[in-house]
């Protein structure tokens, strides 16, 4: 059996990261994120998520979002899929178009560019976003929050707007689930999407 690479997109709050962990753990895949999926994408994801990380240009965020995602996929997406492995995602190269293109406003042509270089063309066999209104998100997020977290209402807009535009351009390898379900409710429907769309048993 082929080995697929399966991305979970969303944004934050989404409940993405819970849901990769138990789609990877029902397929026996490798389960693994960006930013921080590596010993030097952890150093990375620290400097991108703390809040005392201030002025950070448009441009220096994306690059350091793509150091990361190179790193990431040079030391495990690549070689586990090369031994037969699923590797499952918390986020990938989408989120770089969304949050660095769309949120940021740096022309979405190019960051998809820089992740296209990046990745040396990798990109996921299936996307699955779910797709959570802000307003319920950030009631989800009962911690301190991130950079990231921190931003308007209206980048988180943008974000998820970004979002809805990629999955809606590449049906074939999107799947939108309604992210307000319970748990899991939408763990059912990301298996069934799996076995639908990739032919995986699960």
């Amino acid at each position: 059996m082929t080995a697929r690479f399966i991305a979970f997109e969303g944004g934050e709050g989404s409940g993405k990261s819970t849901q990769a962990e138990l789609l990877a753990k029902a397929l026996g895949a490798v389960l693994t994120r960006e930013p921080g999926g590596t010993d030097i994408g952890i150093r990375i994801r620290g400097v991108l998520l703390d809040p005392a990380t201030r002025a950070l240009d448009a441009r220096a965020e994306a690059l350091l979002m793509a150091a990361d995602r190179a790193q990431h996929v040079a030391e495990v997406v690549r070689p586990s899929l090369a031994a037969g492995r699923h590797v499952v995602t918390d986020r990938f190269a989408a989120s770089s178009i969304a949050y660095q293109g769309y949120g940021r406003g740096l022309p979405i042509e190019e960051v998809r560019s820089l992740c296209e270089w990046a990745t040396g063309g990798l990109w996921p066999d299936l996307t699955i976003l779910l797709d959570v209104p802000h307003d319920v998100a950030v009631a989800r997020l009962a911690r301190e929050l991130d950079r990231f977290e921190r931003e308007d209402g209206g980048f988180h807009a943008r974000v998820l707007g970004g979002f809805r535009a990629m999955a809606a351009a590449d049906p074939e390898r999107w799947v939108v689930l309604d992210g307000t379900c319970s748990v899991d409710a939408i763990a059912a429907r990301v298996r069934g999407a799996v076995r639908d769309r990739l032919q995986l048993p699960v």
